[in-house]
């Protein structure tokens, strides 16, 4: 089995994944998008669970972005019930499996419904240790990016910190992310090969896995094929082969 193939001590400790696929997905089946969504919600559950038992602290998803709102408005609201549906039915699952719950993004901007469901979750799991599950909602970077700068400037306007002392970790204290650690590994499925606006910062040294497998049709073995990918590289940051030997 590929899933005997894995060093579990060089597991990625922070893993982020784009979902992609799922209305192309419900088209090839003759299904309408809404339909693709559902079945997308049902691999989440495996790769969730999948990825705590193989020992990642941090798993990232990218659920719905900023530019998503501009889709047709039915389907957006199938987005939010499909959402409310999955983190209720997730919920249970987490606290059998020690996950803690966090989202990033403009929850704010989301049906009261959705932010009711979302912050019980958060709060129903918050003493969780064993793997951080951080949903990306209504998030993009350059959206997070604008406003860490905001921050910060009024922070410099008002002699709360100088603009000298303004380094990485600043910037990383003023991200959506600031409990989280930088990402290792990003997968994108669906057969793009782009970033599609998903934690521009936080990726700067991770490695990148594309693959053609369709969200509702990335199972466990696909998991696994992309952190042995993973596993296979140098990752340099920087310096020379024999200076990390």
């Amino acid at each position: 089995m590929l899933k005997d193939k894995i060093n579990t001590n060089n597991v990625p400790k922070h893993l982020a994944i784009i979902m992609d696929g799922n209305g192309r997905w419900a088209k090839q089946q003759g299904f309408l998008r809404t339909i693709g969504h559902e079945s997308g919600s049902e691999s989440l559950t495996k790769i969730i669970e999948e990825c705590s038992n193989l020992g990642i602290k941090h798993l990232t998803l990218y659920t719905f972005s900023t530019e998503n709102w501009n889709r047709p408005k039915y389907e957006v609201e199938a987005l939010m019930k499909v959402l409310i549906r999955s983190l209720k039915k997730e919920l249970k699952s987490m606290l059998e499996n020690n996950i803690k719950m966090n989202a990033i993004g403009n929850i704010d901007k989301l049906p009261l419904a959705a932010q009711k469901v979302i912050f019980d979750c958060i709060e129903k799991t918050k003493e969780n240790t064993k793997m951080t599950l951080t949903l990306a909602l209504s998030y993009g970077s350059r959206e997070e990016l604008t406003h860490l700068i905001k921050e910060i400037s009024n922070k410099v306007k008002n002699n709360i910190i100088s603009i000298d002392s303004i380094d990485d970790s600043i910037i990383n204290e003023h991200l959506y992310t600031h409990n989280l650690p930088d990402v290792d590994l990003l997968i994108r499925t669906g057969g793009e090969h782009r970033i599609s606006n998903f934690m521009l910062w936080q990726i700067a040294y991770a490695e990148l896995y594309f693959t053609d497998v369709l969200w509702p049709d990335f199972k466990e073995e696909d998991l696994y094929e992309a952190i042995i990918s993973y596993q296979k590289r140098e990752r340099r940051f920087g310096k020379t082969s024999e200076q990390i030997k």
